[in-house]
């Protein structure tokens, strides 16, 4: 990456990350819309919010407009916070765990697991930590995207530890007694179940209450 490409992005970011904040916290400048404007414009972003801030004189623009604009050129940019710059979506998570965490001990995993935000992987996501130390973050960390919505961010989080204890132990879990097949998190009528693919499919349990139908196992 070229010094001017690097200072590019170190700038945009930077702005970028002011705007979302003062459109959270409801002050902002209209100088960082025109400064991250005008950083796009350099590098070739010609859309219509962009030239119109850029175009246009701040001051005589309406606070409520600016506003608009500004959310339309971090829409515009897909510009999605991370859990640093939006923390709901981190608890989200967090609740998320606490309830397929219940289901654990049914694959002999004991003690409490934590989330594990992986700075070091783009774009920012998140994996799990078990107690021993292991972590589960296979087939992609679960992303802030996915956390906006309790009942996305319980199915992405489950489908992580399933795939990623798949990988680990190369053992199916959990598996419906009756059919003898691997069920998988599946989303039904806003809830998140195990379900099972046997005869016509069928819920084992709601995620979270598996230990009603299976005992618990040691590794």
């Amino acid at each position: 990456m070229s010094n001017a490409m690097a200072e590019y992005e170190a700038d945009t970011e930077r702005l970028t990350r002011r705007v979302y904040l003062g459109l959270r916290e409801d002050n902002l400048d209209p100088q960082d819309v025109v400064a991250l404007a005008c950083e796009l414009l350099d590098w070739f972003h010609h859309t219509d919010a962009v030239l119109e801030v850029v175009e246009r004189n701040p001051a005589e623009v309406p606070q409520a407009e600016m506003t608009a604009l500004a959310r339309r050129i971090l829409d515009d940019m897909g510009f999605e916070p991370g859990f640093d710059l939006a923390p709901e979506r981190l608890e989200t998570l967090r609740e998320a765990l606490r309830i397929v965490a219940r289901d654990l001990p049914t694959r002999g995993i004991e003690g409490e697991p934590q989330i594990e935000v992986l700075e070091d992987c783009y774009p920012e996501g998140a994996g799990v930590r078990l107690a021993d130390g292991a972590r589960l973050n296979w087939g992609g960390p679960v992303l802030p995207s996915m956390c906006d919505d309790p009942t996305t961010a319980l199915a992405s989080l489950t489908t992580m530890i399933q795939e990623s204890l798949l990988e680990w132990t190369w053992q199916v879990w959990p598996a419906c007694p009756r059919h003898n097949l691997g069920v998988h998190a599946s989303i039904r009528e806003r809830e998140v179940v195990w379900w099972c693919a046997g005869e016509d499919g069928h819920m084992l349990a709601p995620v979270g209450d598996l230990t009603r139908t299976q005992p618990q196992s040691r590794l």
